[in-house]
């Protein structure tokens, strides 16, 4: 779906440009010290866009100090406060988020809208199922079609405010009702999205719901960024994102790793040997396909179609490069003779 293009920092989202990776920091944000550690280990794991939450008026005295450590873009989210709003703003956030129906009457939202605008700063309208107003909830339409509704009122009453620097998000807890809302709203407005499960749960529940919903609409062509939300530590929602953005096509990260789920026929100790090259590839940015196979049924086909790959079986294995059987190597050296293959393209 193409959106229109709104800077977030110098990070472009919609437009085409590659779906960029959200998280946001759990610490206290007036605990400076404690957010840019954070901050920096997000950064250092490969986020691009970092929401802090702005709760109260410590938080946004300890913005600017953020800020001027922070080497991605800062983003601010506010809630019932439209003063925090316009302070964070004036203190040098990238980008806020609000839901407008909890910022106050229609002069706050105003208020709020004017001092992005003044700051060419964008607002992300995030909408979640558990903070629908009540006239949303009194609609006798599905779930999902009630996130769509609270969005498309508050994109009306931004526009009616002329203010289009907007990005929209409709989050739900559940998958499905998630999935339906996104593709509503992508056929009805242009403006990025910002793509979201919330609430999905532990890193393992969480990791396994937010690829099935967040990749059935990256697949559409639907998303223009994303956050992965797990009760987790914020830096394990990353490598979550990009393997969701690497499993679509949409972005390419590190080298793919495919191996053989394993049968009688497997007779190399191949699981350890899958997780240790997955593990020690994560630092090459090579888009590269690597297939670990171990038996000579499939493993020939799949390691000749991969960039580098292996057919093994009986305590030896032959390594491919490019299509090509370049030597065969025994059980011990598997894994030395993957990353050198690796290394040499």
């Amino acid at each position: 779906m193409t959106t229109k293009k709104i800077m977030v920092g110098k990070i472009p989202i919609g437009a085409g440009s590659p779906v960029a990776i959200q998280s946001m920091t759990n610490t206290k944000t007036r605990d400076v010290e404690a957010t840019t550690a954070q901050i920096e280990a997000l950064v250092e794991a490969g986020c691009e866009l970092i929401r802090v939450s702005v709760p109260d008026d410590e938080s946004v005295e300890a913005l600017p100090a953020l800020i001027k450590s922070a080497t991605v873009p800062l983003i601010a989210d506010i809630h019932f406060r439209a003063d925090l709003a316009i302070k964070s703003i004036e203190a040098g956030v990238a980008k806020i988020r609000i839901n407008p129906g909890n910022i106050g009457a229609r002069e706050k939202v105003a208020a709020v809208v004017l001092a992005a605008k003044k700051a060419g700063v964008p607002i992300r309208i995030g909408v979640n199922s558990g903070s629908l107003s009540k006239t949303v909830r009194a609609l006798d339409v599905p779930a999902a079609q009630k996130l769509v509704a609270s969005a498309l009122e508050n994109i009306s009453l931004l526009e009616e405010l002329d203010f289009d620097n907007i990005v929209v998000s409709v989050k739900s807890s559940d998958v499905m009702e998630t999935i339906e809302a996104y593709r509503s709203l992508a056929g009805q407005v242009d403006y990025p999205l910002h793509l979201g499960v919330t609430e999905s749960g532990t890193r393992e529940t969480g990791a396994l719901r937010s690829a099935v919903g967040l990749g059935a609409l990256l697949a559409d062509g639907i998303g223009d960024t994303i956050r992965v939300s797990l009760a987790a530590d914020p830096v394990e929602e990353i490598d979550v994102a990009r393997q969701i953005l690497q499993a679509v096509g949409a972005r390419r990260f590190y080298p793919e790793v495919i191996a053989c789920p394993t049968c009688a026929r497997c007779e190399i100790d191949l699981f350890p040997l899958a997780r240790e090259l997955k593990d020690r590839l994560k630092s090459s940015g090579k888009p590269l396909k690597v297939a670990v196979m171990g038996c000579v049924v499939n493993g020939p086909g799949e390691a000749a179609d991969a960039d580098v790959g292996l057919a093994a079986g009986q305590g030896k294995g032959v390594i491919f490069r490019g299509g090509q059987a370049v030597k065969t190597v025994p059980e011990a050296e598997f894994l030395s003779a993957l990353l050198a293959a690796v290394d040499e393209i």
